[in-house]
């Protein structure tokens, strides 16, 4: 069963991680129905409380909210009273009020969303704090390997760029590595955390080598707003020893798949080739996001089986 919050793949078990995998292929058939609502939710209170900007988080999480019957509502961080000097907790008690079940929570702290599921009775998701875990994203990373791929025990998983401001590649690294897939981090060393293989994972500062028989490659965003000046000389000169292109793929397997969070920066992660490319799966990404949010939303207000 999953716990009350999900507030990151560190705290869920190999168990509930699968268990949520394996909701999502049931709820995945959904998506390409003509009725794409039923009632597993009907009577749920569900807020997206979005501190940060998103598109494909905050959508897919009302979409899978709407699909499972549960009333919506979007709150917007620059037209709400957060603006006017109000709390966090204040916030949160004012939800509280109004019989909120559950609050999808994205915020710019590093550990906002436990602070929010201590001062309220609802269940609270995590859809991105800080730089710590964005664990939905792991999830739907994991469905999408899962779908390919069959199983992620065995995979070798290349997770490629700014590993020191990702919060996708952490909660990525916990999910990938309970499941037993083998993952190697490659970007260049000043974008890569201080032991970060304590954490199960291996590090190599050679692109070509490190995709070398890859099963998975997955690019991160260079994340502009979260960095400081001068962690390397330019975009351009990223691109040409970091960034994915055909020529580094070839290393891989013929099979890889080429995966990305969103949203990608041309010509820098990613060549416009492997984005449209044929073993490109970042659209699917984003379809699996809706089955993945669906399965945890169902999961955690109505448990058993389906």
């Amino acid at each position: 069963m999953i716990e009350k919050h999900v507030l990151g793949l560190r705290n869920l078990s190999a168990e509930q991680i699968q268990e949520i995998l394996n909701t999502a292929t049931l709820m995945r058939p959904l998506m390409d129905s003509i009725n794409k609502k039923i009632t597993y939710l009907q009577g749920k209170n569900v807020i997206t409380l979005f501190y940060e900007n998103s598109t494909r988080t905050r959508v897919s999480f009302e979409l899978a909210a709407k699909y499972l019957g549960a009333t919506t509502t979007n709150i917007s961080v620059a037209t709400s009273s957060v603006n006017k000097g109000e709390t966090l907790i204040d916030t949160v008690k004012t939800l509280q009020a109004m019989g909120v079940d559950i609050v999808i929570i994205r915020h710019p702290m590093t550990g906002a969303p436990k602070i929010l599921a201590e001062h309220i009775d609802a269940k609270v998701i995590n859809a991105g704090d800080g730089i710590n875990e964005h664990p939905t994203q792991a999830l739907l990373d994991l469905y999408t390997m899962q779908t390919y791929k069959g199983m992620i025990k065995d995979l070798k998983v290349v997770i490629a760029g700014d590993i020191l401001h990702s919060r996708v590649a952490r909660s990525n690294i916990w999910g990938l590595t309970k499941l037993g897939a083998k993952v190697i981090l490659t970007g260049p060393a000043t974008l890569m955390p201080r032991d970060v293989e304590k954490l199960g994972v291996e590090v190599s500062f050679n692109v070509k080598e490190a995709v070398k028989d890859a099963d998975v490659v997955m690019a991160l965003r260079i994340q502009k707003e979260r960095q400081e000046s001068g962690l390397f000389p330019s975009l351009r000169e990223y691109h040409k020893f970091f960034g994915i292109n055909e020529q580094v793929l070839s290393y891989a397997k013929p099979d890889v798949l080429v995966m990305h969070p969103g949203p990608v920066n041309r010509g820098v992660e990613l060549s416009s080739q492997l984005i449209d490319g044929g073993h490109s799966v970042i659209e699917e990404q984003v379809t699996n996001g809706v089955a993945i949010r669906m399965a945890l939303l169902y999961l955690m207000t109505r448990g058993g089986d389906l």
